[in-house]
């Protein structure tokens, strides 16, 4: 009786300790973050992963949004509510998930930088994974299956960026567009997205460029 009683407690001490490591991770991605057990296999089995999430859900510390998808909450401290999670990290999540790229519509990339102020009706996403629709709340993320060579190469936020470009269109692509993108794309992506230019065409990669100060003049990022 007393071996069943010290296994049972060694078990729970083991679940606490996996917990405590996941939570940590959670919260050193910060508040916002939509992750997948998945994400958390380096840590422990499956079993122990799902348990560990389910002990965070019930104590409030995450929020289950769907299956296999959890969200740590960004809070409106004003109001004290948790606000809605964005969608991209959403998509990624699905990604990482699933282990197939996942890269927004034009319309989407261009509304995830503040380049449109219209909310497409629907989040379309272009994957190499299959196709799906997922309904979180009142939020419909479409996933569309492309051949991979139909998505666009280089990094996520060059993915991001030509995407964004190329539904503006060339001649709408002026100095408050680039001035826009130098803002919210950090100096490690700007590096990337110089790079990634040479996947792009001559215009999209003449904007990309100015975007990271290697060249162009105020209000000539329509031309090129």
């Amino acid at each position: 009786m007393s071996e069943k009683r010290i296994h049972f407690s060694d078990e729970i001490t083991a679940m606490d300790a996996v917990k405590q490591i996941i939570l940590q991770r959670i919260r050193s991605g910060g508040r916002g973050a939509v992750f997948t057990p998945k994400d958390f296999l380096d840590v422990a089995s499956r079993y122990a992963t799902d348990q560990a999430l389910s002990r965070l859900v019930r104590s409030g510390g995450i929020q289950r949004l769907g299956r296999g998808l959890y969200y740590y909450p960004r809070v409106n401290r004003r109001l004290g509510i948790a606000l809605s999670p964005d969608v991209d990290q959403i998509a990624q999540a699905i990604g990482r998930q699933t282990g197939s790229r996942m890269v927004p519509s034009g319309a989407v990339a261009a509304n995830i930088f503040g380049l449109s102020t219209q909310v497409p009706a629907k989040f379309v996403y272009l994957s190499d994974g299959r196709s799906r629709r997922i309904r979180i709340d009142k939020m419909e993320l479409q996933i569309k299956h492309v051949a991979p060579k139909e998505l666009p190469s280089g990094s996520q936020t060059s993915a991001l960026v030509f995407q964004a470009l190329r539904y503006l269109g060339k001649p709408a692509v002026d100095a408050h567009v680039v001035a826009r993108l130098k803002t919210v794309i950090r100096t490690k992506d700007k590096l990337e997205l110089v790079k990634d230019a040479r996947y792009t065409t001559d215009w999209i990669a003449d904007v990309v460029r100015q975007i990271a100060g290697r060249t162009g003049k105020p209000g000539t990022a329509g031309y090129g």
